[in-house]
């Protein structure tokens, strides 16, 4: 039951990571290395939001969800818009603004282990005869709620409409009248606001501290790998793939190798399939 119980919030915990920057891919092609940074920067925006303005949580919470998708989309519109279909550029200016956040962080003094985040709930409650704390219990709803509302969006909402349809073929977008650029501000905005909701539901489970940045953007690369670049309920599925391997190797084999699994599985993908579970962007290749 523990491996059940832990291995769904650790599913659901990658889902998280993950579902901003399959967003972003999926809509405008464009693969946002700077994912993991914005997650950290939206954890200490928070904190700072908390103890420097002494803001009410759930304010400071509403307040860096809408401040990390304005600074998602300003980079896309003051960046990546110049280099936008440079494949290799696109990789290098998104991992050096990354890199610039979180050393820019660092180098102000964001770091050692002082800086949490609190519980929305504190306490626990027993499952089976497995202790589980509130704020894991909330990872799961909150998880499953941003899925939820994910798809109702992507489905019955003209710029959820719009959004697929660039996502699905954007050649056939354009022709319908679909700004293909505003499109791209968008979904870089919605996906940051996603990476910024992942780390206040996740980031009171731990520290927040700078080298979060790099993990977390190594395991959304790896979900989104498996489940077919581009799609976003095959991240979701490559999640709970993931999520429950990485909870079965730290029973057998010990936690420092939860980061191996998540590198075996993207090299393990694209040797075997690389376009992912549910990808399509090399299906000619394969077939061939």
């Amino acid at each position: 039951m523990d491996i059940l119980i832990y291995g769904t919030i650790n599913s659901v915990a990658l889902a998280l990571y993950a579902l901003g920057f399959a967003m972003v891919y999926g809509v405008s092609r464009l693969p946002n290395f700077a994912h993991g940074a914005l997650y950290v920067l939206s954890g200490f925006i928070t904190w700072s939001l908390l103890n420097s303005l002494g803001l009410p949580y759930a304010v400071a919470i509403v307040l860096t969800l809408l401040l990390t998708g304005i600074i998602g989309a300003l980079i896309y519109q003051l960046i990546l818009i110049r280099i936008r279909g440079m494949e290799i550029s696109e990789i290098m200016a998104s991992y050096a603004i990354g890199l610039a956040i979180l050393e820019g962080l660092r180098w102000g003094g964001f770091k050692g282990m002082t800086y949490t985040l609190p519980s929305f709930i504190e306490g626990s409650t027993t499952i089976a005869g497995i202790v589980v704390d509130y704020q894991r219990l909330l990872v799961v709803v909150i998880g499953a709620a941003v899925v939820g509302l994910l798809w109702l969006f992507t489905h019955y909402t003209r710029t959820g409409l719009a959004l697929r349809g660039m996502a699905q073929d954007e050649r056939a977008a354009l022709m319908l009248g679909i700004d293909s650029d505003l499109m791209a501000v968008v979904a870089m905005g919605f996906g940051s606001m996603l990476a910024a909701l992942a780390a206040v539901v996740l980031l009171p489970l731990g520290n927040i501290v700078v080298e979060a940045g790099y993990n977390v953007l190594i395991l959304a690369i790896a979900v989104c790998i498996i489940g077919g670049l581009g799609s976003w309920m095959g991240s979701v599925i490559a999640a709970f793939l993931i999520g429950f391997a990485q909870i079965l190797t730290v029973v057998y084999l010990g936690a420092h190798y939860q980061m191996v699994v998540a590198l075996l599985a993207i090299i393990m993908t694209l040797i075997l399939k690389p376009s992912g579970l549910f990808g399509r962007q090399k299906e000619l290749e394969e077939r061939v």
